[in-house]
């Protein structure tokens, strides 16, 4: 695999403000530079909502376009990276609403905080654990497919502050719901979780959802080019 791109190191070193006023003059160098310092974080809550990569993908480079169609008007209110997420958010819900997969028209709601009786089991056997490195990644892609599983206001919020390790002020900000909303969500998460993995749980939690340099530079290109560049 050929090294991944990285931004120059005058841009890299730019805080994100300075990054969003350069962007705001079509500066498309300091728009890669932003991108790739949030793929990671972004792509996985897309993820979360989405539970497939693909989609993820494409919700994450729709919104990096309307980012940068509309970020000549972010004022500051509130951090630039929790002005990403929620356009990321935004994206992805609308691509839901679209698959009519989910009974649910908003998903935040409060309603679709509680998991319907028996949706989320816990696996009747544990299975044979393969030594060293080839257990942990197997419990990775375990831990992966329970998450997928959860509600999703849960898997959401799981994401978020587990994951990515956001703050729960930020969390809800996010999702525009009260901080004890994200402590409640995260608390019966991680239950649901614990029912499914016990003790597996921690082990697995650095790797899930591994965002490969293949997949950022993908991004990237698929935005730059419908830029027109």
């Amino acid at each position: 695999m050929s090294p991944q791109p990285t931004p120059t190191p005058a841009l890299s070193s730019l805080d994100d403000a300075a990054l969003a006023a350069r962007i705001a003059r079509e500066d498309h160098a300091a728009f890669e530079a932003l991108m790739r310092r949030h793929n990671g974080r972004l792509f996985r809550v897309a993820r979360a909502i989405l539970r497939d990569e693909t989609e993820a993908e494409d919700a994450l480079q729709d919104a990096y376009l309307d980012v940068y169609r509309h970020i000549g008007g972010f004022r500051g209110a509130a951090q630039l990276t929790t002005w990403l997420t929620r356009v990321v958010i935004n994206h992805a819900l609308m691509r839901l609403r679209r698959r009519k997969r989910d009974r649910v028209v908003m998903p935040f709601d409060e309603r679709a905080a509680e998991p319907a009786s028996g949706e989320v089991e816990p696996p009747a056997t544990r299975p044979e654990s393969p030594p060293g490195a080839l257990l942990r990644d197997e419990l990775r892609r375990l831990l992966e497919r329970r998450i997928d599983d959860l509600p999703l206001a849960f898997r959401t919020v799981f994401v978020m502050r587990d994951v990515e390790d956001m703050s729960v002020q930020e969390t809800a900000d996010c999702l525009a719901i009260p901080a004890a909303t994200v402590r409640t969500r995260l608390f019966r998460a991680r239950a649901l979780l614990r029912e499914a993995l016990a003790r597996d749980l921690d082990a697995a939690t650095i790797a899930v959802f591994d965002f490969a340099g293949a997949r950022c530079d993908r991004i990237v290109a698929g935005v730059l080019a419908r830029l027109g560049t």
